[in-house]
């Protein structure tokens, strides 16, 4: 089963203007876990004492599931997060020509040497090592494998590839991970990001190409446009991937809710899985298929992740809601009463830009008696 490592506590918070304090890190935390998270990627202990102490106590819940750290090549980090206590750990290296000359000058010998010592040292320690190919989509396929052939010889455990500044297409990314997997160097976790809107169908073709592994945020959060979704991946994965992955129907948009809040940011309405309107059905022909099956416009039921279905009286309904919002006040209505009542609610509803409520649907009613 392909595993979910949640990224939010590094790179969602790594969005610009987001600060989580200790207590959102935890109750983020144990709200990912409680959704399904198999992983979590935690922090930068190189960040300093604050950043590390926050990493300590969130190790210290026992949450069941392994938390990582992430690190650039140089002992310094990796002692860091010896220290916190973690037992997994990304060591990030460029290996984009355009970031090793701005990081390394281009001098990749020193680079790879730089990375043999601290994954040599990681592994004498017992700790799970992924190799984070930071720009892998703007990298040659050759270093790419020079890196994860390094990586295999020392012992690491996984390679990150990361489409940094999102620039691939699902075609392009099935292409080339497929490529690295064939050559069975190390296992490939996906790290997307959203500037063509793209990281969530990226994800899924390294998926479909083999990947074992995804990186996620919630909401998608994360540097400029922002990673794959931890919400969409995982109904994904469940509904379209067929695993038996557990959904917390409630927990899931409590878990937005607490992110956004503690991001400071808001939910779209129509965002999928968790907006508060993605299971309301305006449409009059769409209304009254779902009151007659609740299969005919939804792939899963709003009940899964903790929503409600909703009939609004909006512009474009038609008699089957309007019958249904009277029968639920205990109105019996006739049709032909409806029909006269339709035009009415639509010029109200064009005009000032908002849905009716019962009562007024009521009152209208009465008027037109």
């Amino acid at each position: 089963m392909v595993r979910i490592n949640d990224t939010t506590l590094r790179d969602g918070e790594q969005a610009p203007y987001v600060a989580f304090n200790t207590k959102e890190k935890i109750a983020i935390a144990q709200a990912l876990v409680a959704c399904g998270a198999d992983e979590l990627e935690i922090g930068i202990a190189a960040m300093g004492k604050q950043e590390q102490e926050d990493i300590k106590e969130l190790v210290a819940l026992n949450l069941g599931v392994p938390m990582m750290t992430w690190n650039r090549a140089k002992m310094s980090d990796l002692e860091g997060s010896l220290a916190c206590g973690v037992q997994s750990v990304d060591i990030s290296i460029p290996v984009s020509d355009i970031l090793i000359d701005v990081k390394f000058g281009g001098d990749k010998t020193r680079m790879l040497k730089e990375l043999e010592n601290v994954v040599r040292s990681a592994k004498a320690e017992g700790l799970f090592v992924c190799i984070g190919g930071e720009d892998s989509s703007r990298a040659s396929h050759e270093f790419l494998l020079e890196v994860m052939q390094l990586g295999h010889s020392l012992g690491a455990d996984r390679f990150r590839y990361c489409d940094t500044v999102g620039i691939l297409t699902p075609t392009q990314t099935y292409e080339r991970v497929k490529k690295l997997g064939m050559c069975a160097l190390l296992p490939i976790e996906m790290h997307t990001h959203n500037d063509f809107g793209l990281a969530n169908a990226n994800a899924l073709s390294g998926i479909d190409a083999g990947a074992v592994s995804v990186n996620t945020t919630v909401m998608g959060l994360g540097e400029r446009a922002g990673n794959a979704s931890f919400e969409q991946i995982a109904m994904a994965l469940k509904h379209l991937y067929g695993q038996n992955r557990h959904v917390d129907p409630l927990g899931m948009r409590s878990l937005a809710d607490l992110v956004a809040e503690a991001a400071g940011m808001s939910i779209a309405p129509n965002a999928p899985i968790v907006g508060e309107r993605i299971f309301a059905h305006e449409s009059g022909i769409h209304a009254d298929g779902m009151m007659k099956d609740s299969h005919t416009y939804e792939p899963f039921d709003a009940d899964e992740v903790g929503a409600k279905r909703e009939f609004p009286l909006g512009k474009h309904l038609g008699s089957g809601t309007v019958m249904y919002h009277l029968k639920a006040l205990g109105i019996h209505a006739e049709k032909k009463t409806l029909g006269v009542l339709l035009p009415t609610i639509r010029e109200i509803v064009t005009k000032r830009k908002r849905v009716l409520n019962d009562a007024e649907l009521v009152a209208l009613y009465r008027e037109f008696l």
